[in-house]
Formats: structure tokens, C-alpha cells, sequence
């Protein structure tokens, strides 16, 4: 229909809109949570909390308008959406009940008072901006995917689904197990200290390096600009909040702090 074409290419506009002041405006006032929590952005909840609901419309969106797409019975567009959905899945339900877990029975920080901002919880109105976000995202890649992908005359579908797997696969691995050795400096407690292990020895942010490189997969899967859109707005949203973040670590620990590390991207940036 008209009205549904419409809709989807003024929402594929907007995604490419959003991303430059998304960029520009967190390169000069940071996401006001974990390290970054200050007051003045209104009640906070439970970080666990507040990812699962923010999340969520990646999975529940995606499964509501994937049967009226034409091709919601294409095994490609069955198997393509699986990456996307093994994330979020990830990120929905897996994550938040490991920080829950992590963090429920952790005592009260000690030491410097601003080591204990983690435990302020997560602005309602940050979660809300991400809620309406997913919801956006998750519209244009489940319509793409299942209605406006033209799978019968891509030849070149399997040779780019797979070297896109692959490179979504290897951000993923990068993504969650950097998630787990953060998750697990929270639980101990006493303060924030330096990341140490894997891909922390190469940058400060490798968590948002891996999500980075994960939709950079997936652009080269779906091929169109939707995938492309969301690779572009997750680089403007996650590059300057791991500069952020590196400058804190800089500034927090001084010459303690590994000088060879870069923000975000190993041995550039």
C-alpha cells in the first residue's frame, strides 16, 4: 500500500536525520548514567529495568510485523532477520538478568563518592529517547526484511549474508564478552577500576567497537540502506560516548591509565 510505502521511507529519512545531532550534541553533553550520572534528568530506574524495557520493541515490534510482510515465509528473509533478533534477544533478556544478578546483592560502594553514580539508576527519560528509538529501528529493519527486500533477483544474497555473518559474529563475541568483564567490575564493588583482558587492552570501549562492527555486518546482509542507516546512526551515537568515556578513565586514573589505548577503534581512534 501507498500509505505503508510512505510511511517507511519518511521513517528510513528521519533515521539518517537524527544521526548527525545525535553525534554533535553527545560530543559535548554525555548519556547522564553509569560513569557519566548527574542529577537534573528527572526519576531513574533499576539499569536492569530500564534496559529490558527499552529493548523490548526490538523483539516484540519485529514479531508483530513480520507476518504481514510478502516475504514473512522466505526462508532468506527468515534467515536473515535471525542475526537481529539473536542480538536483541541478547540484549532484552540475557544482559539485563546478568547485571540484575551481578549487582542486586552488591554492597554499598566505598571509597570515592563518585564511584558510587552507577548505583543512581538510569534516567526514565534517557530510556524513554532509546524506546522510541528501537521502535523506529525495529520497524525499518523487520519491514525491510520481510516486505521490501527483493530476494528473487539478488544473486548476490548468500556471498554477502555470509561475510556479513561473519563480520557480525566476531562483533558480537567482542560486544559480549567486554559487556561480561564490566558487568563483573560492578559486582565487585569498592569503586571503578581499570578494565583489564581481551579487547580492553586495545581500547577503552570495546563493548561499543563490537556493537559497531555488529551492524556493520548486518548493513552488508540486508544490502540497503536501512542496514546502512542503522550502522551510520550506531557509530554517531556510541563514538563520542566512548571518547567520553576514554577521557574519563584519562582524567580518573592519570598515569595509571594504559597510554597506548585508544577510545573506540584499536590503533586509530
Amino acid at each position: 500500500m501507498a500509505s505503508d510505502q510512505n510511511l517507511f521511507h519518511y521513517s528510513l529519512l528521519f533515521l539518517y536525520l537524527i544521526g548527525p545531532p545525535t553525534y554533535v550534541s553527545l560530543r559535548f553533553l554525555q548519556a547522564p548514567y553509569g560513569k557519566h550520572h548527574r542529577p537534573g534528568w528527572g526519576p531513574t530506574i533499576p539499569p536492569a529495568l530500564a534496559w529490558f524495557l527499552m529493548e523490548s520493541p526490538t523483539i516484540w515490534l519485529t514479531f508483530l510485523l513480520f507476518p504481514s510482510g510478502q516475504h514473512h515465509s522466505n526462508p532468506r528473509s527468515l534467515i536473515l532477520i535471525s542475526p537481529f533478533l539473536l542480538h536483541y534477544l541478547h540484549r532484552t533478556c540475557v544482559y539485563p538478568l546478568r547485571l540484575y544478578f551481578k549487582t542486586h546483592h552488591r554492597k554499598t560502594t566505598e571509597g570515592d563518592p563518585s564511584d558510587r553514580k552507577s548505583a543512581s539508576g538510569l534516567p526514565v527519560s534517557v530510556a524513554l529517547m532509546a524506546f522510541a528509538f528501537n521502535l523506529l529501528n525495529s520497524y525499518l529493519q523487520a519491514r525491510w526484511v520481510s516486505h521490501y527486500a527483493e530476494y528473487d533477483i539478488d544473486r548476490w544474497f548468500w556471498w554477502r549474508f555470509s561475510g556479513g555473518l561473519a563480520i557480525f559474529i566476531n562483533g558480537m563475541a567482542v560486544n559480549i564478552q567486554s559487556d561480561i568483564v564490566l558487568v563483573g567490575l560492578k559486582s565487585q564493588g569498592r569503586g571503578y577500576k581499570i578494565p583489564r583482558e581481551g579487547w580492553f587492552e586495545l581500547v577503552s570501549c570495546p563493548n561499543y567497537f563490537g556493537e559497531i562492527v555488529e551492524w556493520l555486518g548486518w548493513a552488508f546482509m540486508t544490502w540497503s540502506w536501512a542496514g546502512f542507516g542503522f550502522f551510520l546512526y550506531t557509530s554517531a551515537n556510541l563514538v563520542p560516548r566512548a571518547r567520553a568515556n576514554h577521557m574519563w578513565y584519562l582524567e580518573k586514573f592519570g598515569e595509571d591509565y594504559p597510554k597506548d589505548r585508544k577510545a573506540v577503534i584499536p590503533f586509530l581512534y
